[in-house]
């Protein structure tokens, strides 16, 4: 396997020339991603570029539509019986893993199980679950405690991590230990001989797919058509030389154009595809010193600003960005006005200082990571890092290549053993879309996802959430789930943005959504 640098001597000349040698009728797709690709199990991390790639050479048993709803993707269709507690899932025909063997029930049940232990919302369906097996090749079958209306919406969701079909023997490896074989049974194969690490990821056409019969293909919903026959990710973390590589033609599409380049990438198509934006957040080590203790915790809502970290994230246009914003997606049935007025307020650092003081700070350090090749976290990284400074804290702030704080946050280990303090992601909205699916508003300590905050009180009303008869009660408990949030503080609502992408006018059929590379075809 290649390294960056070498692979970038024998490569660079190349980009860096205006391109021809993609003719017009090319059936290789080109893409500049948001970051490199270190993690290859959708499972194991939540890492966006990771469930992208999964989404490419894994299949889901039900996809997304436009309308946020769940469709049969490798089902053909559910019953359901005993009063919504028994679901019997059938699998429709032709489906076929990358090596050759046939998709099994089994095999879906395994994958099912090791992402219950990983994902909020598998997590929550497993509990509801009191035997999930597989009678026959064909079906899936959950008998369920309780009634569990979300099952197909759990199954189907395409916020990280998405509940990935991958070979029974596979499956079954610890959900804490990450898969390494990609063997999917999705549309595309992954190309593992021509992978170079910092530079180049694979996907070829799986010849052997068959799209499931009718509908319209939206969002990961619908027949999942393959129109090129290789797609290659070429990692760019200069975002002039991936201007550059997109204005000569050398690229097709650019998942993430900073947006003070949009501007010089004139004759390509740049648009919004994903109406529910990523929602910023910066999640702490509730494990070790300083944000164990809640008070510290609550010192930041003192001197956050939404609008610095947004403007500096991309810009000051205010159709790309949306302030304050709580713990649920803007715009969607969950969003809440409560608490907001503690974002609004006028910062103040030096009250800030003396809360930090009265709550016990003794000066630990703060290690904040920052990613150095991914523009728009590391810049929410650099506001968050001044932000603290100024409160009191001991900053150290560490810069690093997105894949390695995607590797590191994993650690719970103290900062002197080489852990950390907090860092900054961005969620989608739809995985901030409501209790069920927000990975980040669990209270579940050592069992909730990096950053393992503890609050009974988050858990009891999510439980209630899931339970409520109807939108109107499950509305009222989103408002004082955001207000115990705000009290608790497991992250800290950074703001909303809406991220475009860029690709050349002669590429069609782009869906909405997240990228994705069935459906589309080169002119």
């Amino acid at each position: 396997m290649l390294n960056r640098r070498s692979f970038m001597a024998l490569s660079g000349a190349a980009l860096a020339a205006p391109a021809l040698a993609q003719g017009t009728g090319s059936r290789v797709l080109k893409f500049i991603p948001q970051a490199d690709l270190t993690v290859l199990d959708p499972v194991w991390t939540t890492a966006y570029v990771t469930r992208n790639h999964g989404l490419a050479v894994f299949d889901t048993l039900y996809g997304t539509d436009a309308t946020y709803t769940a469709q049969p993707q490798m089902v053909a269709g559910h019953t359901v019986e005993n009063d919504g507690r028994l679901w019997r899932l059938t699998l429709r025909p032709g489906l076929m893993f990358h090596d050759g063997n046939p998709v099994l029930a089994r095999d879906c049940v395994a994958s099912i199980a090791r992402w219950g232990k990983r994902d909020a919302m598998g997590q929550t369906l497993m509990a509801y679950t009191d035997d999930l097996s597989a009678p026959d090749d064909k079906t899936i079958q959950f008998r369920l405690k309780k009634p569990f209306a979300l099952l197909p919406d759990a199954l189907g969701k395409i916020g990280s991590s998405i509940c990935a079909i991958m070979p029974e023997r596979l499956a079954k490896t610890d959900p804490f230990t990450q898969v390494t074989e990609m063997v999917g049974s999705g549309p595309f194969r992954f190309k593992a001989d021509e992978r170079v690490v910092g530079a180049q990821v694979v996907y070829e056409r799986f010849a052997g797919y068959v799209p499931r019969e009718g509908g319209a293909p939206q969002w990961t919903s619908g027949p999942k058509r393959a129109f090129v026959d290789r797609v290659e990710w070429h990692v760019i973390p200069d975002q002039a030389t991936a201007a550059s590589a997109m204005q000569t033609g050398e690229m097709d599409w650019w998942e993430q154009p900073q947006a003070d380049l949009v501007p010089t990438l004139g004759g390509l198509t740049t648009r919004i595809i994903d109406p529910t934006g990523l929602i910023g957040c910066l999640r702490m080590n509730e494990l070790q010193p300083p944000f164990d203790n809640p008070a510290i915790r609550q010192v930041l809502l003192k001197v956050v600003d939404q609008t610095d970290v947004m403007q500096a994230v991309t810009g000051t246009d205010p159709k790309l960005i949306h302030v304050p914003t709580g713990f649920f997606c803007p715009g969607l049935p969950m969003a809440s006005d409560v608490g907001l007025d503690v974002l609004t307020a006028k910062r103040d650092y030096e009250g800030a200082k003396k809360a930090l003081a009265a709550a016990g700070y003794k000066g630990e350090k703060v290690v904040l990571m920052g990613a150095s090749d991914f523009p728009s976290l590391k810049a929410m990284a650099d506001v968050v890092a001044d932000m603290l400074t100024r409160a009191g804290f001991n900053v150290d702030y560490q810069i690093m290549d997105w894949g390695s704080v995607v590797q590191r946050r994993a650690k719970k280990d103290p900062v002197a053993q080489g852990g950390w303090s907090a860092f900054c992601t961005f969620w989608a909205g739809l995985d901030q879309a409501n209790p069920a699916v927000s990975a980040f508003l669990r209270g579940t300590g050592q069992n909730a996802t990096i950053g393992w905050p503890t609050s009974e009180k988050i858990e009891a009303l999510r439980d209630q959430w899931l339970d409520a008869p109807d939108t109107a009660a499950r509305r009222k408990l989103a408002d004082d789930l955001q207000r115990q949030a705000f009290i608790d503080l497991p992250y800290l609502p950074l703001g909303q943005y809406f991220n475009q992408t860029s690709y050349k006018p002669t590429l069609t059929g782009v869906l909405d959504g997240v990228p994705v590379f069935w459906n589309v075809k080169k002119g």
